[in-house]
C-alpha cells in the first residue's frame, strides 16, 4: 500500500493504477501540493470569501489579500503553472504530463476557484495561456503570455453571445473586419468569465471575419483585445443561481467599434475554430478533474455530518436512518468510476493530444458534472436547511457544477457527438456478427445438430 499523501484525499486503488506513470518530480510536486492545500489553502477559503465586500461596486475592485499572499507562497515552493505541460509547450511548460496534472487538479478542485487561482491554474487563464503558448506570435507571447504566466494579470475568453444559440459556435455574429492596418470588432457577448476582475488586462475575442466563406468552420477568427481598449463596455456581471463569483465574474460585454492593430490577430484569418478546439480539450478535462475533487470534498462533508454525535435525531446517528449508507456507497462508487474515466482521457491526451482523445473527453464532459451534482445533492440532504445556506459551501458547489453542464458545450451536444461516433462502428459490428453467424452455421452442419430458431 502506497504511503503517498494523495491517498488521504483520493483513493489508494486509483493511485495504485497511475503511480508508476508519475515521475519522481511529479510525485514530489503532488505531495507538496497536498500539504500546501491542506495546511495553507483550506484554512484560508472562508477568510477569502469573508474578505469580499458586499458593496456591489467595491466587490469588483477587490484583490483578496489572503489569496494574493498564498500565490506568493505557492510560487516560492514551485507550485505554479502546473497545468502547462512541458511535453506540449517546451518553452513555457512545467515538467508534468496531463495525467500527472489531472491528479493535482482534483486536489485543487476541493477548494473551488480560489484554490486553483493560488497556483495560477484557474480558468479562464489556463485555457488562454495555452492559446498564447500554442498559437500566438513571439511578440504576442512577450506582451501577454509572460505576464499571465507570472500571475501579474488576468484574462477573459469572449465567445458566448447574447441573442444567439451559442452552443453552435458557427452562429456567432460578432464582426471582426480589417480596415487598413487595424481590426475593428463589433459584438455583444455574455457569460465572459474573468472579465470582472480588476486585474483582467486582455480578452481573446472570437468573431466572424469571413461570414460568406462556404466552409462554416473557416468563417471565424480570434483577436487579442486589451481590456481597456476604447469601446470595450462591461455591461453587468451575470449571476449563477444568485452567485456572482466576484471578483472574476461572468460578464455581459459589448464591443462597440473596438479597434486593435492588425498584429493582434491570432494565428491567422479563419483560424478561430482550430484555436478553440485546441483550447477546449485540455480545459474540459481540467474542469472534470476539479469536479471530482469537489465531489470528493462533498462526500467528506457528508461523512463528517452523518457521524457527528451532536446531530443525532430520534436517538440515532444520521447514518442509521433511511438510505444514508446507500447514498455513501453510491457516491463512492460514482466518484471512483468518474475518476478512472478522466484519468483515461488525460492519458489519451498525453499520447495523442486533444484531437486523439475527443471520445474520452466528450464522455467525461457529460458524465462527470452530473455525477458530482448527485454527490453534492446527497451531501446537501444530510445537512438539511443548512446545506442550502451560505454557512456551508455545498450550495455554491452545486451552482458551479450545474453550470458545467452548459459551459464548453452543453451535455446534449457531447451526448449527440458520442452517439454519432458510436454509430460509425455499426457496419464493422454488423460484419463481425455476420462472420460469427456463418461460422456458427458451419459448426451446426458439421456436428449434425439442428439450429434453434
Amino acid at each position: 500500500m502506497s504511503t503517498h499523501p494523495i491517498v488521504e484525499l483520493t483513493s489508494s486503488s486509483s493511485w495504485a493504477m497511475i503511480e508508476d506513470k508519475f515521475s519522481p518530480f511529479a510525485k514530489d510536486t503532488l505531495a507538496k501540493l497536498v500539504k500546501f492545500q491542506t495546511e495553507e489553502v483550506t484554512p484560508a477559503l472562508r477568510v477569502a470569501y469573508a474578505s469580499l465586500p458586499d458593496d456591489p461596486v467595491q466587490r469588483w475592485k477587490t484583490v483578496l489579500p489572503v489569496i494574493a499572499d498564498l500565490k506568493v507562497k505557492a510560487r516560492k515552493v514551485g507550485l505554479w503553472n502546473l497545468f502547462l505541460s512541458k511535453r506540449h509547450y517546451p518553452k513555457h511548460g512545467v515538467d508534468l504530463t496531463n495525467l500527472e496534472y489531472a491528479a493535482m487538479a482534483e486536489v485543487m478542485g476541493r477548494g473551488g476557484q480560489f484554490a486553483s487561482e493560488v497556483h495560477n491554474c484557474s480558468a479562464p487563464d489556463t485555457g488562454n495561456m495555452e492559446v498564447f503558448a500554442r498559437y500566438a506570435s513571439p511578440e504576442q507571447q512577450d506582451k501577454w503570455l509572460v505576464p499571465l504566466l507570472n500571475g501579474e494579470i488576468r484574462s477573459a475568453f469572449a465567445m458566448t453571445e447574447r441573442f444567439v444559440a451559442s452552443s453552435d459556435a458557427t452562429n456567432i455574429k460578432t464582426s471582426i473586419r480589417q480596415e487598413g492596418n487595424e481590426i475593428v470588432i463589433n459584438g455583444h457577448k455574455w457569460w465572459i468569465s474573468g472579465a470582472g476582475d480588476p486585474r483582467c488586462a486582455v480578452h481573446l475575442v472570437l468573431g466572424k471575419s469571413d461570414p460568406n466563406n462556404k466552409d462554416r468552420y473557416s468563417q471565424q477568427s480570434i483577436v487579442i483585445v486589451p481590456a481597456n481598449a476604447p469601446g470595450v463596455k462591461v455591461i453587468r456581471p451575470m449571476k449563477v443561481f444568485g452567485y456572482d463569483d466576484a471578483p472574476e465574474g461572468h460578464c455581459e460585454i459589448v464591443y462597440d467599434n473596438v479597434r486593435v492593430p492588425l498584429s493582434n490577430l491570432v494565428l491567422g484569418w479563419g483560424k478561430g475554430f482550430e484555436i478553440i478546439q485546441g483550447r477546449l480539450g485540455p480545459g474540459r478535462i481540467h474542469h472534470c478533474m476539479r469536479s471530482i475533487g469537489c465531489a470528493q470534498h462533498a462526500l467528506d462533508l457528508l461523512l463528517a455530518r452523518v457521524t457527528d454525535p451532536t446531530r443525532k435525531t430520534f436517538g440515532k446517528y444520521l447514518y442509521e436512518h433511511g438510505t444514508v449508507i446507500a447514498d455513501i456507497a453510491k457516491s463512492r462508487a460514482e466518484i471512483e468510476s468518474a475518476r478512472l474515466l478522466v484519468l483515461s482521457a488525460a492519458l489519451q491526451i498525453d499520447k495523442f493530444q486533444a484531437k486523439g482523445a475527443l471520445k474520452e473527453i466528450g464522455i467525461a464532459k457529460f458524465v462527470v458534472p452530473s455525477m458530482a451534482l448527485q454527490v453534492v445533492d446527497r451531501a446537501i440532504q444530510s445537512f438539511g436547511a443548512e446545506g442550502v445556506s451560505q454557512d456551508q459551501p455545498l450550495a455554491h458547489m452545486w451552482a458551479s457544477l450545474r453550470t458545467l453542464r452548459l459551459a464548453d458545450g452543453p451535455d446534449a451536444v457531447h451526448i449527440q457527438q458520442i452517439g454519432q461516433r458510436e454509430l460509425k462502428r455499426a457496419p464493422a459490428v454488423t460484419k463481425r456478427f455476420a462472420e460469427v453467424k456463418k461460422k456458427e452455421n458451419d459448426l451446426f452442419q458439421k456436428y449434425n445438430i439442428k439450429a434453434p430458431l
